[in-house]
C-alpha cells in the first residue's frame, strides 16, 4: 500500500533595515516541499508553515505597512541614540560590533527589565543601579543580562489556515473566513481585516489609515500601530524615523480569492537618512600660465556596483548600508554637492543606471552616456556594470559619442595585425588572455557658450574630448591592463589627430594600477621601460602566454599629466581604501598642451575614512572608492603651462 504524500506549505517574508527616504521592498515568497506521512507529525509542530494534500496553487501577494510607537531603546541616559538615530551611531563600528541589544532580567536592580544598545552602555548603566527590595522572583541569573540578537525584521506571526494537524489554538491572526468579524476578545485582526485584497474594501474598523493596539491582560493599552500603506514597496518618511514598522503579508489564491498564508514581522527601527557629505575644499594649483579659455569642472567615481557589495567582501559594513537604495542616496548627494559640469562613473550597473542613476542625474540638469561590460548579465538581466558619463546640459552639447570594447580590440589585433587564427591554440590562448569585458568611452563635448576671440585669445578652443574607462581589476594580470591602457592611447590618438591636434583630451577612470606600475608609466611618460616587471610577465614561463609587443613600441605621443600629481605634488595615499587594500587605482589625466588643472579636492585622511567604520564602504562613504574632483581649464596656446 502506498503511502499518502503530502506539501508542507512556507511563507517566507523578509525586509531589509528601514532608512528614511529609502524605498523598502518587501521580499514575499511562498513555497511547497513535499513529504510523506511519516514526517507528517514533525511538520505539524512547527507554527511557520502549513499542510495540505496539495502544492501551493498560483497566488498573489497583498500588504500593509504600519508605523509603530515611540520606543525607548536605550536606557543609559547619556547613549548619543537615545537622541539620534543616524545611521552612523547605529552602525556595527559604533555599537562595538555586537549587533545585539541586551535587556536587564535581574529582579533585585532598578534596571529590571530596561532595555541597552549594547554591552557599553549597560555597563556604564549598572554602575547606577540600585537594588530593590521585595522584588519578584525571576527565572534568569540576575547577573547576566539577556541579549537580543539585533536584525532587520522579527518574526511576528505567520499564520496556518485550514492546516492539516496544524495548531488548533488559533494562533494565527487571520481565520479561514474572509468575511468573518473580529472577535471580541481577540488582540489580532481576522482575515479579512488582516491583508485585504487590493480590491476588496473592508470594515470602517480597517479603514486605510486605522491604528492597531495591543493590550496587557487588565486592558491597559500598550501600543499603537497607524497603517500607512498597502503597497509592495514603502518608502520610510520623518514620521517613521526612530520607531519600528510592521509589514502583514497575506497570499491569495488566484481562482478562489481564499487567503492561503500569512505572515507578520517587525523591522528594526527606523533611522534617519545619512547627514550631508563632508565637504571637501579644494587646492588650488601653484602652477600659473598664460590667462586661458572657458573653465569646467570634472568628476571621476567608482561608486561600486550592487553586485560587488557583498557582506563576503565587505564583512566590516552593515548589510543595510551596502544595500543599493541606501547607497545610491549617499552617492548622489556627494556628486551633486559636488556641482560638476562632468561626470565619469565606473561600475554601474546595467538595470540601475535605467532605474536610478539616468533618471536622477537628468532631473539634476545632465544628459549622459552608458556602456556596459561585454559579458553576459550575472544571472538576471541588468545585472552587469559598466562606464556612465554625464555633462551638463547648460555647460556643453554633445559632438560625439563613441565606445570601445577591449575584446574587439584584442580579436583585431589578433587577427589583423598579428595574423593569428582565433581557433588556433596559439590564438585562443592570446584571446583567453585579453578578453576580460573591459571598456572604454570616447565623447566630445562643445561649450554651450562658446569663448569669443580675443586679443589674449585668438583661436579660443570650444571642445573637449572626455575619455572613461575601467581596466581590469586582478592584480595577477599587469600585463592585460598595460596592454589596455596602450590600446586605449592608440585608439585616442587615431580619433584626436583626425580631428585637429589641438582638441583638449581628459582620460578619467579606474586603471586598476598603482603609480609603481607600467601602466603609470606608459601614461605619464609615453612610454614604459623594457626592464619593468609588467613587460616581462612570461619569464619563460610558457604557461603565460606573451600578449605584449617589444617594449620600445609600447608608447604614445600625447603630454599628459596628471591632475593630483600637477596640483598637489603627489598622488593620494589611497584612492581606494578597504580592509585588504589601500592605494592609488583611480587617476585624472588631462593633455597639458590646452588643458591645466586649477585645483583639485584632497582625498580625506584616514581618520576622516574610518571615523564612521574599519574601511570603506561605511555608512558615510557608500563606495569603496574615493570620487576625485578636479577644476579646468582650456588653454588656448599650442604650448604647455609653465
Amino acid at each position: 500500500m502506498s503511502k499518502e504524500s503530502y506539501y508542507t506549505w512556507h511563507l517566507s517574508l523578509r525586509v531589509d533595515r528601514p532608512v528614511e527616504g529609502c524605498a523598502l521592498q518587501s521580499h514575499a515568497y511562498m513555497y511547497g516541499k513535499k513529504i510523506d506521512d511519516r514526517d507528517l507529525d514533525a511538520k505539524s509542530k512547527s507554527g511557520h508553515n502549513k499542510i495540505c494534500k496539495e502544492a501551493p496553487p498560483p497566488h498573489e501577494f497583498s500588504y500593509r505597512w504600519f508605523r509603530g510607537p515611540e520606543i525607548e531603546f536605550c536606557a543609559y541616559e547619556d547613549c548619543p541614540r537615545r537622541k539620534s538615530f543616524s545611521p552612523h551611531d547605529w552602525s556595527m563600528h559604533a555599537l562595538g560590533g555586537s549587533g545585539c541589544s541586551l535587556q536587564c532580567v535581574s529582579t533585585q536592580s532598578s534596571l529590571f527589565k530596561s532595555t541597552f544598545c549594547n554591552s557599553d552602555c549597560f555597563v556604564k548603566a549598572w554602575k547606577t543601579q540600585y537594588t530593590v527590595k521585595d522584588a519578584p522572583q525571576s527565572k534568569y541569573n540576575a547577573a547576566t543580562p539577556l541579549h537580543k540578537r539585533r536584525s532587520t525584521s522579527d518574526d511576528e506571526d505567520t499564520g496556518s489556515i485550514n492546516s492539516i494537524g496544524g495548531n488548533s489554538n488559533g494562533s494565527s491572526s487571520f481565520n479561514g473566513t474572509l468575511g468573518s468579524n473580529l472577535s471580541s476578545n481577540s488582540n489580532t485582526i481576522n482575515a479579512s481585516e488582516g491583508t485585504p485584497k487590493p480590491f476588496q474594501r473592508s470594515t470602517s474598523y480597517n479603514d486605510y489609515g486605522a491604528s492597531q493596539y495591543q493590550y496587557h491582560d487588565d486592558g491597559q493599552q500598550v501600543e499603537e500601530w497607524v497603517e500607512v500603506s498597502r503597497d509592495q514597496m514603502y518608502i520610510p518618511t520623518q514620521d517613521d524615523v526612530g520607531r519600528k514598522l510592521k509589514l502583514e503579508a497575506g497570499s491569495y489564491s488566484n481562482e478562489t480569492g481564499e487567503l492561503l498564508m500569512h505572515r507578520v514581522i517587525k523591522t528594526d527601527l527606523v533611522l534617519s537618512r545619512a547627514p550631508d557629505p563632508a565637504k571637501r575644499n579644494l587646492v588650488t594649483a601653484k602652477t600659473s600660465g598664460p590667462r586661458g579659455g572657458e573653465r569646467f569642472r570634472v568628476v571621476t567615481y567608482n561608486i561600486l556596483a550592487e553586485i560587488y557589495a557583498t557582506l563576503q567582501q565587505y564583512p566590516y559594513c552593515d548589510f543595510w548600508a551596502l544595500s543599493w537604495d541606501y547607497r545610491f542616496q549617499n552617492i548622489l548627494r556627494e556628486v551633486l554637492d559636488a556641482c560638476p559640469d562632468v561626470i565619469c562613473m565606473q561600475e554601474v550597473q546595467a538595470d540601475h543606471y535605467e532605474t536610478h542613476v539616468y533618471n536622477a542625474l537628468s532631473e539634476a540638469g545632465f544628459e549622459g552616456v552608458y556602456k556596459q561590460k561585454t559579458r553576459a548579465s550575472m544571472g538576471l538581466a541588468g545585472k552587469v556594470d559598466g562606464c556612465a558619463l554625464f555633462w551638463r546640459r547648460s555647460k556643453f552639447h554633445l559632438v560625439e559619442s563613441y565606445s570601445i570594447e577591449f575584446n574587439e580590440l584584442a580579436q583585431r589585433q589578433a587577427t589583423q595585425v598579428l595574423g593569428m587564427n582565433p581557433r588556433s591554440e596559439e590564438g585562443m590562448a592570446y584571446l583567453n588572455r585579453l578578453s576580460k569585458d573591459n571598456v572604454a568611452q570616447l565623447v566630445v563635448l562643445e561649450l554651450a557658450q562658446p569663448s569669443m576671440s580675443s586679443r589674449s585669445n585668438r583661436d579660443p578652443i570650444n571642445q573637449v574630448c572626455i575619455a572613461n574607462t575601467h581596466l581590469y581589476s586582478n592584480k595577477d594580470f599587469p600585463d592585460v591592463k598595460l596592454w589596455q591602457s596602450w590600446q586605449l592611447l592608440q585608439e585616442l590618438e587615431t580619433f584626436v589627430m583626425s580631428r585637429g591636434q589641438n582638441l583638449p583630451l581628459m582620460i578619467c577612470g579606474d586603471f586598476n594600477s598603482t603609480p609603481d606600475t607600467a601602466v603609470y608609466d606608459l601614461l605619464s611618460r609615453q612610454a614604459v621601460h623594457p626592464g619593468h616587471p609588467d613587460v616581462n610577465m612570461n619569464n619563460g614561463d610558457d604557461s603565460t602566454p606573451n600578449i605584449l609587443p617589444d617594449a620600445m613600441s609600447i608608447n604614445h605621443s600625447f603630454q599628459l599629466g596628471s591632475v593630483y600629481h600637477t596640483v598637489m605634488g603627489e598622488e593620494p595615499k589611497s584612492t581606494n581604501y578597504t580592509e585588504l587594500f589601500k592605494g592609488v587605482l583611480d587617476y585624472m589625466w588631462y593633455s597639458a598642451s590646452n588643458l591645466r588643472p586649477l585645483s583639485c579636492a584632497p582625498v580625506p585622511d584616514e581618520a576622516a575614512l574610518t571615523k564612521h567604520g574599519e574601511a570603506l564602504p561605511s555608512t558615510q562613504y557608500s563606495s569603496d572608492h574615493i570620487m576625485l574632483l578636479s577644476d579646468m581649464q582650456i588653454m588656448g596656446g599650442s604650448r604647455p603651462p609653465s
